[in-house]
């Protein structure tokens, strides 16, 4: 169409419409351009993707620009409804003003098809440009662009000056007079471009290679197995790969053409993974009838980072299978999505906000100089899983994270049950420590006694909530609330539960209950959400006192709280936490602290209240832990058999030329502190099993990490042989759960010289997850730091494994290799 012709219809409808001075020929344009771009689009043309906005946008604004300048500067005031137009046309018939306001009425009627309603237009006096914005179908808004974008439209921007009042207009096709003149000076036509939001995310993922799959299966029996590892073939180099790349990621392992998703699954054991085959999302009997050898490679994304890219199905994991030979469409969904997982896999390298208490390992005592070491028991096991969570999200090991004596301790040993009313035996062993040849190991076993449930006296449960904004997370509240049902599961009608949370305060949910209302219970739990700040000093003051308030004579009286760690209203800093929390344990309430998240978790501010709070402590990653350690181990965890519990140990200077301390470091005492029972020391739990570990260095052995003596003049330095072959004498203190006197017993150590071959199993396992967490440190105290080594001595240690804890630590071995890789 001629830039004249389009001129002389937009000037004959100014003069004879009842429309305002704004253009009505606009709209016809942009119809007639849209009826060109889409009759472009059925032919199936192949055109650059730019060149329809620039040649649509390049016609309004020369159609713009020349009607425009054909205008006088100022208009003259016409009559009512009519806009005064200073260019000479020839005479129109009001037939031809009907063929125009027909076709504008055509637009109007298109454009009230849009799904989203036309916006009225409200014009108000201003001195400066005014800027009228109308929404239209972008003509490059195909089937194609569907799928990825469905709600993108085009925005065009009309500016002029205003200078007086205007009555509210619609864009509907309702007609308003008005005397007043209008000048529009121009007209500006803008394309907004997409702009991709960023997202921040944390997760893992893992690629499976199609040659690691058995050929000869069909299916994906190819990729059953057990909790052990994965069976695929007789090929070991391909089982090895396999593990390391599907099952020791810890994505989980299939079996009876199942997928399960470890860290992401368990939240919801039943639900399945999404699986996205080829960029679409199929189910799991589509994935099991591929021929395994049409498998190019298969993706396993969990966490955060699969739900940023999918959504919320994806809350359970995704598997993202790619096969050959695919079509040209699939091939470029396909690349897209693998730039989508890329993306989030440099993001989950970013550091994040976890606080964890800096310390420096035992260095090595001179016996002669210091025989005597002093320490509190340790029942905490929040450091392994821990630990596990971000090797298995494929982050880097915070080294202040690993506490060894939280992973030793993680585990169960087969110590024997205690004897004469004693509240737990002693056992101890002595062989080769495997990572520094010609030094010893000294290894000091307690078994708690084990109490039937139905003889546990009765429990005064204070569930401690923290539904701050910071728990708004799928691995924080929703796995907290799964985690208390699996604890109330264990409880008897004779039990009692109460829920206190904080956020920017504190307050009682539930008044105590007994846990026979289990529904009442689960009803307060489930309305529980997370908002707000968190004022976790306020929630412990409101939960003690609600304890002493229902305290149980003789029985089980225990505040358990459950949070990411992230105080941050009233008493927060961790000196001030420490002070509150020693003060309350005088009122013979017990402490447990279970702590979820990721991110901005604060395991130094739980570690602390575990220590000062007569408690325990345990991270919770997934329902695997919470299933542990407040079911299996529930009687451990929740009912106290000894408290104050010290440990002292004497060393022979004969045999003994220096020795220290595995782990611990935080639980260290004076040696004067050992007989005083004002000082505060671990609970030892019903069942539970404590594990210490003694590096020593033998008197007739020079080793590079002996410390240098000093002659001393006035201490006797000649040693005594009247103790004939004792290495060592333990001596361990107690109270009971309510008493406030200590009780001592002691055990001697003798000197013999065994080998590792000779070990028992559980000594070889104990050293093995030492030797791991110290070579996750970086220890500048071991010389040999081979993960092969390790990985070897755990299997010689796995023994009967019934639950399967130790295999699943041989398999954090081996992903821990592949990520140093």
């Amino acid at each position: 169409m001629e830039n004249n012709h389009i001129d002389q219809q937009f000037n004959e409808a100014s003069k004879l419409s009842e429309e305002p001075a704004v253009f009505h020929g606009f709209e016809k344009v942009w119809g007639k351009i849209e009826e060109k771009l889409d009759q472009k689009q059925e032919k199936k043309r192949t055109i650059p993707l730019w060149l329809p906005y620039g040649i649509a946008a390049s016609l309004v604004i020369g159609l713009g620009a020349f009607y425009f300048m054909n205008k006088n500067e100022t208009a003259q005031p016409l009559k009512p409804v009519i806009v005064e137009n200073t260019t000479t046309r020839g005479p129109v018939t009001r037939s031809e003003i009907a063929e125009i306001d027909s076709l504008t009425k055509k637009n109007i009627q298109k454009e009230k098809k849009i799904d989203k309603p036309v916006e009225n237009l409200a014009i108000h006096k201003v001195p400066a440009p005014v800027v009228y914005s109308t929404v239209v179908p972008s003509p490059l808004h195909t089937s194609a662009s569907d799928d990825v974008m469905p709600d993108q439209k085009r925005q065009t921007t009309i500016t002029g000056n205003m200078n007086d009042t205007f009555t509210e207009k619609r864009f509907s096709g309702q007609r308003k007079d008005t005397n007043t003149v209008k000048n529009i000076e121009e007209v500006v036509v803008t394309a907004l471009g997409y702009k991709r939001k960023e997202i921040s995310v944390t997760g893992s993922s893992t690629v499976v290679s199609s040659q690691n799959i058995a050929p000869q299966t069909t299916g994906y029996s190819a990729l059953q197995g057990t909790a052990a590892g994965i069976q695929i073939s007789s090929d070991k180099r391909r089982k090895r790969e396999i593990k390391k790349t599907f099952d020791n990621i810890n994505p989980g392992y299939l079996s009876n053409n199942q997928i399960m998703i470890r860290g992401a699954a368990t939240v919801n054991p039943g639900n399945q993974p999404l699986y996205v085959i080829n960029g679409e999302v199929r189910n799991g009997e589509y994935l099991s009838a591929l021929d395994p050898n049409k498998i190019e490679s298969i993706n396993v994304l969990k966490g955060t980072s699969a739900a940023a890219i999918f959504g919320s199905r994806a809350m359970n994991g995704v598997v993202v299978v790619m096969t050959k030979d695919l079509s040209r469409k699939e091939r470029k969904r396909l690349e897209k999505l693998e730039k989508e997982i890329g993306k989030e896999k440099q993001i989950s390298a970013v550091p994040n906000n976890e606080s964890y208490d800096d310390f420096v390992e035992n260095p090595f005592e001179l016996t002669r100089s210091q025989p005597l070491s002093t320490f509190s028991i340790d029942v905490d096991n929040a450091s392994y899983s821990n630990v596990r969570r971000m090797i298995n999200n494929g982050q880097v090991v915070d080294k202040n994270a690993v506490r060894i004596e939280e992973m030793v301790n993680y585990f169960k040993y087969d110590y024997p049950q205690p004897k004469n009313g004693e509240p737990f035996s002693i056992s101890t062993e002595y062989n080769d420590a495997p990572w520094n040849p010609n030094h010893k190991l000294l290894k000091i076993g307690l078994q708690g006694k084990n109490i039937p449930v139905d003889q546990l006296p009765a429990s005064n449960l204070i569930f401690l909530i923290d539904v701050s904004g910071s728990m708004n997370e799928e691995n924080k509240l929703p796995l907290l609330k799964s985690s208390f049902k699996v604890l109330l599961d264990q409880l008897r009608s004779k039990d009692k539960v109460g829920i206190v949370v904080y956020a920017g305060s504190a307050g009682m949910v539930l008044p105590p209950t007994s846990a026979g209302e289990k529904d009442k219970i689960i009803e307060a739990l489930d309305r529980l959400q997370a908002g707000g700040s968190t004022a976790g000093g306020a929630g412990i003051e409101l939960a003690y006192k609600l304890a002493q308030e229902n305290f149980v004579k003789d029985g089980n009286n225990r505040v358990i709280i459950a949070t990411d760690g992230d105080f941050n209203v009233g008493m927060s800093s961790t000196s001030d936490l420490k002070t509150l929390i020693e003060d309350k344990r005088k009122s013979g309430v017990f402490l447990t602290c279970l702590g979820f998240g990721m991110g901005n978790y604060k395991d130094n501010t739980l570690e602390t209240l575990a220590d000062k709070g007569n408690g325990n402590y345990a991270y919770i990653d997934n329902m695997q832990e919470a299933n542990k350690f407040l079911g299996k181990e529930f009687a451990g965890s929740m009912y106290a058999i000894a408290k104050d519990v010290k440990i002292q140990i004497e060393f022979n200077p004969e045999y003994v030329k220096s020795y220290r301390l595995i782990g611990y470091e935080n639980r260290k005492l004076k040696n004067e502190d050992f007989a005083n029972d004002k000082i505060d020391a671990g609970e030892l739990g019903s069942g539970h099993t404590v594990t210490a570990l003694y590096e020593i260095i033998p008197a007739n052995v020079k080793s590079e990490f002996l410390p240098k003596d000093s002659d001393l003049k006035y201490t006797q330095n000649t040693t005594s042989k009247e103790f004939g072959d004792e290495l060592a004498t333990i001596k361990f203190r107690y109270k009971k759960p309510d008493g406030h006197k200590s009780r001592e017993m002691s055990q001697t150590v003798k000197n013999v010289d065994n080998r590792i071959t000779s070990a028992s199993p559980d000594f070889k396992f104990a050293s093995s997850v030492a030797w791991f967490g110290l070579v996750v440190r970086n220890s500048e105290l071991i010389k040999k730091k081979d993960l092969s080594d390790v990985e070897n001595l755990s299997r010689q240690g796995k023994s009967k494994d019934e639950e399967g804890y130790r295999s699943e630590f041989i398999r954090l071995i081996e992903t821990y290799k592949t990520i140093q890789k």
